[in-house]
């Protein structure tokens, strides 16, 4: 397998913190050109714009964009196009989680939950489909491996997460065989910053986890690239959690 991504551009919803930073500077380091999206976190984005482009002159460039705004799709894909005249690979890395027990949900947070992890992805995926047939590219969804096995609290989140891993093998087969697209399925990455997961619940999460520790945002973006890269994989859901979905 080639891992090298020279002179294709790359759009990473999502990308200026966290996993999604991660994720772009993984696939810049292999020769992509990044479109790095976000919604709040400009200054991050533009340090991280200015961090690639200091490697590689002009090989980065950000998009500020509301996901759920109908206008997206379409200024994301521009976006690529016109900074770089093409579009490789998509990573739907963008996310909403946040708890609502049953008998607390509110329209809001279902339009929050799925519009962020489900619907966006869809509207992206199916604005960047030409550009990504014409370049023989691929689409890499980030789910969850709660996706397959709900996370207690959390319903709305996880059917959101259940609908991109159908979303996942649903496009796979759409698009072929121009477009692969597979999907990461994290497990304990990175704690939430907002503090919502207690003490307890992290302790948890690490003892039934066999490795024993959480991951980096740096194994999933190593996963990324390998599907990135991978010709013969399409419709796979790679996990990345330790582990940690043996126990659950």
């Amino acid at each position: 397998m080639d891992d090298s991504l020279q002179g294709r551009t790359a759009l990473v919803t999502g990308g200026a913190r966290r996993v999604g930073a991660a994720i772009a500077r993984r696939l810049h380091a292999a020769g992509a050109n990044l479109v790095l999206h976000y919604r709040d976190s400009a200054i991050d984005a533009d340090k991280l714009a200015a961090e690639l482009n200091a490697l590689r002159a002009r090989s980065a460039v950000t998009i500020k964009a509301e996901l759920l705004a109908p206008i997206a799709p379409r200024a994301l894909v521009a976006a690529a196009l016109q900074g770089f005249g093409r579009l490789d690979l998509l990573v739907n890395n963008a996310s909403s989680f946040f708890a609502n027990e049953v008998g607390t949900i509110e329209a809001s947070h279902f339009e929050e939950l799925i519009g962020s992890n489900l619907r966006a992805p869809l509207f992206i995926s199916q604005e960047a489909a030409p550009h990504l047939a014409e370049a023989r590219g691929s689409i890499v969804n980030i789910v969850d491996i709660h996706a397959d096995r709900p996370l207690k609290g959390y319903p709305v989140y996880s059917v959101a997460k259940a609908g991109l891993a159908a979303l996942t093998r649903s496009l796979a087969l759409e698009l072929a065989p121009e477009v692969r697209v597979n999907a990461v399925a994290p497990g304990a990455i990175a704690w939430p910053e907002d503090g919502q997961l207690e003490a307890e619940e992290k302790s948890r999460i690490l003892k039934t986890t066999p490795l024993g520790r959480i991951g980096s945002p740096e194994d999933v973006a190593q996963a990324v690239h390998f599907l990135a890269c991978a010709p013969y994989v399409t419709g796979q859901i790679v996990a990345v959690d330790g582990g940690r979905s043996i126990y659950l």
